[in-house]
């Protein structure tokens, strides 16, 4: 497009270099000599169309500096140039012929340079059509640069208005021209670094595009992949829905076969434990306890105990000494001697459950001083896991089963508390700092108006949730518990101690809620008192300390007797114990007592106590247990 628009940029200027000369004189005409190609640029009409101007501007916008060169039409021959004359001399005035032949050959002249020039200027009009031909070409080019041409067009359209003036314009317009060259080739390199640049895009276009593709069909697959596993997730969900009501199903059926099979064993239950005979202490004579195997033989678990007694008092009409009596009992179950701290445990397990499904679950060991009762319920000194009592045994199974359950989105919380009854005085075991020893501060009173709860005023309630918690309460409960030497013992307990662990349980996805408290109680030694006995004023502490147990010992018989007869008044309030444990012992509880006896013969009387008031016990039933649910 460059080369063909060359010759109209030559043509162009070579009109510009004319019209720098306006109206030129006669004299002018046969001095100059002109060829076809240097001609003058006719008048242009001031009042030009848009398109007109437009090609003018294209035009001017392409000229380039240079010598002008004519451009001849084919068919067309060059006029001969005109050869200058010499002016001649100026002849005389009288020579008027002269003088009209010099006139009459100018104006000859003058006629044959106009006759050129119309000639010129009629080639100049058919040069200024191509152009405006050629402009209409460049349209399509004109369009992609008018924004950054927009300023030359003004220019133009106003050099077009002004070319009447060109005398005065031309060089203006060639110093803009110049201006407007600079720029274009700018443009242009511009365009070449925007075409390098487009096809650089296009390259990563391409590349992208690929991507795009390879994305595409990914995205496609993941889709489909997605919409399988969310029919497979749908399906799954379904599944998993009806097996958890399934599985909440087949845990609420659990838990009523758990409640009718601990019914079974009976609501109230009495196991028998005895202790081992300890380094230093004399060996009982053979015969003296024995345990009876079960209905099926040695491998049932042993419920009867043998106890032989001989009263040197007694004697036959020969003299010789009477036969020893033999005292039989029956249990739910009897441990012997050699009877681990987990095998006692694994037979009460099921009862702790229980406390978990919303049943008051309460444990008592009963027996004389000596016999065993804190071991059973604490365990043994020094830490050791084999002789762990019932209480740490009992809070690591529930905090087991607990998580267990949070699967079937069950969330539970255990609140535990530790006191005393020491003199029918409730006393704080986890008291520390300055509340330490003020246990004439705690009473039993009822947790709000309407409530059936009770609650130990001043007392400390400890949330916990791990084994090294409760580890943590029963060494400092051991540190506050009262205890003195007996006869029987060098570290008597004086105390009830009462350990009880409130249990709350929600299912939130059902709306569903449970609650219950599991107790835990060591009852102080149970030995009768001997009324013949002289005591020293330092004894005497002890035998209100004796007088206070039996006292509570036995309301909590009287207690266990109302509820078995069914009687309408059950008299919790005439003990502090009866009183604290009244929603452990009756209504919908479940209560199981350990009666704890010493191997020894020398403890016979005492064991014997125990095992009738045990008896008592066993033979007692109290009705249905209910879960406290909501």
């Amino acid at each position: 497009m460059e080369e063909d628009l060359e010759p109209e940029k030559k043509r162009t200027r070579g009109l510009g270099t004319k019209v720098a000369t306006s109206r030129p004189r006669a004299t002018a005409l046969t001095t100059v000599p002109q060829t076809q190609g240097q001609t003058a640029v006719p008048k242009v009409p001031r009042k030009t169309g848009p398109r007109c101007s437009t090609a003018v501007a294209t035009v001017l916008k392409n000229q380039k500096p240079g010598p002008a060169v004519p451009a001849q039409k084919p068919g067309t021959t060059a006029a001969p140039p005109v050869v200058g004359r010499k002016k001649p001399s100026k002849r005389p005035a009288w020579d008027l012929k002269g003088q009209l032949c010099d006139l009459n050959a100018e104006l000859k002249c003058c006629r044959e340079r106009t006759q050129l020039l119309d000639q010129e200027n009629q080639q100049l009009r058919n040069q200024l059509r191509e152009a405006q031909q050629q402009a209409t070409e460049l349209g399509a080019e004109r369009r992609t640069l008018e924004e950054e041409l927009a300023r030359m067009r003004a220019q133009a359209e106003q050099g077009q208005r002004e070319l009447g003036n060109l005398s005065a314009r031309v060089l203006e317009l060639e110093e803009r021209l110049g201006t407007q060259e600079g720029l274009v080739q700018e443009l242009q390199k511009e365009q070449l670094e925007l075409q390098e640049e487009r096809r650089g895009l296009a390259a990563r276009l391409e590349e992208q595009e690929g991507r795009l593709q390879a994305s595409e069909a990914a995205l496609s697959g993941s889709q489909a992949e997605v919409a399988s596993l969310r029919q497979e997730a749908a399906a799954q969900a379904a599944l998993l829905a009806k097996r958890e009501e399934r599985l909440h199903g087949l845990e609420m059926e659990r838990r009523r076969l758990h409640n009718q099979l601990q019914e079974l064993k009976g609501n109230v239950r009495v196991f028998c434990r005895v202790r081992p005979v300890l380094p230093g202490e004399s060996t009982p004579p053979s015969g003296f306890l024995l345990f009876p195997s079960g209905p099926s033989g040695p491998s049932d678990p042993p419920t009867r105990l043998s106890l032989s007694r001989s009263d040197e008092r007694r004697g036959t009409l020969s003299g010789a000494p009477a036969a020893p009596t033999r005292h039989d009992f029956s249990f739910d179950r009897v441990f012997p001697p050699g009877s681990g701290q987990d095998e006692v445990f694994e037979e009460i397990s099921m009862l702790v459950q229980s406390a978990l499904d919303g049943y008051p679950v309460c444990i008592f060991a009963y027996g004389q001083t000596g016999s065993g009762k804190t071991f059973t319920m604490e365990g043994g000194p020094g830490g050791d896991p084999q002789v762990e009592g019932l209480i740490p045994r009992a809070l690591r199974h529930l905090f087991s089963v607990a998580q267990e359950l949070s699967g079937q989105g069950w969330t539970y919380s255990f609140v535990a508390s530790y006191v005393e009854i020491y003199n029918e005085t409730v006393r704080d075991l986890l008291a520390t700092g300055t509340r330490k020893g003020h246990g004439g501060e705690c009473e039993i009173r009822r947790a709000g108006p309407g409530s059936e709860e009770l609650t130990v005023t001043n007392a400390r309630y400890v949330p916990v949730s791990c084994e090294r918690e409760v580890e943590a309460l029963l060494h400092l409960a051991r540190q506050n518990r009262a205890v003195a030497r007996t006869a029987q013992n060098e570290r008597s307990s004086r105390s009830h101690s009462v350990f009880q662990l409130q249990i709350s349980g929600e299912h939130a996805g059902r709306g569903l809620q449970c609650a219950a408290p599991l107790s835990l109680v060591d009852l102080a030694g149970s030995e009768r008192l001997d009324p013949g006995l002289a005591l020293g004023p330092g004894e005497r502490e002890r035998l209100r300390e004796t007088q206070a147990i039996n006292s509570s010992l036995s309301t909590l018989g009287l207690v266990i007797m109302a509820l078995s007869n069914k009687e309408s008044h059950v008299p919790y309030r005439n003990s502090k114990l009866t009183y604290l444990l009244q929603n452990s012992l009756g209504g919908s509880a479940k209560m199981l007592m350990f009666v704890n006896i010493s191997p020894l013969e020398e403890n016979v009387s005492e064991s014997l106590n125990s095992l009738r008031f045990a008896s008592k016990v066993n033979q007692c039933v109290i009705g249905t247990a209910q879960a406290n649910r909501k």
